[in-house]
């Protein structure tokens, strides 16, 4: 977090846990809700001390009371402040949202069905960095990814440092954006 700020990042999405991930064994599930409990926990402060203001995207069936509590209190501590927009994928699914967000649209327009979703205010990502050597986008952000970039990277999440950061953002930079022109 601290690198994307250093480089300039205003807007980060990351994918924490799928709509897919609830098919692990119960005693893997339990302990990343935990693990994420203890995250939002311990790294809310900081993160509200450094600017960033939390968004949490997805379902919030299946999920405890205990934790939506958490993750509505780390949204309204942060919700005001504007240094980056981290927009966590917690119980998401790209498929999901598009599903949900037709059921509500009653509109014309891509920017009307937008409001559907479930961060309207999220900006099209310019590009998505996959981590663990997988080249794929595994249900996540399909209706803003349309024109995204893609930097696949064979480092496991956990180690992806600055250098892989700065290394992707540099690849992406010398990329021409043509959005289906020329």
């Amino acid at each position: 977090m601290e690198d994307a700020l250093e480089l300039g990042v205003e807007e980060l999405a990351v994918y924490v846990f799928s709509t897919e991930n609830w098919t692990r064994p119960a005693g893997e599930v339990s302990e990343l809700m935990g693990m994420f409990s203890r995250r939002i926990a311990s790294e809310s402060p900081e993160l509200h001390r450094l600017g960033v203001s939390m968004r949490f995207l997805g379902r919030r069936e299946g999920l405890s009371s205990q934790l939506i509590e958490q993750i509505e209190r780390a949204q309204s501590l942060t919700a005001q402040n504007t240094r980056l927009m981290l927009f966590l994928a917690f119980n998401y699914g790209g498929r999901a949202e598009i599903v949900e967000a037709a059921r509500r649209f009653d509109g014309d327009s891509e920017e009307e069905f937008r409001r559907c979703l479930y961060a309207p205010d999220m900006h099209d990502p310019e590009v998505i960095i996959r981590t663990g050597g997988e080249q794929r986008l595994s249900n996540y952000l399909l209706w803003q990814s349309a024109y995204s970039e893609l930097v696949f990277r064979d480092e496991l999440w956990p180690d992806f440092t600055r250098h892989a950061l700065e290394e992707s953002l540099s690849e992406f930079d010398v990329r021409k954006r043509r959005f289906g022109g020329h």
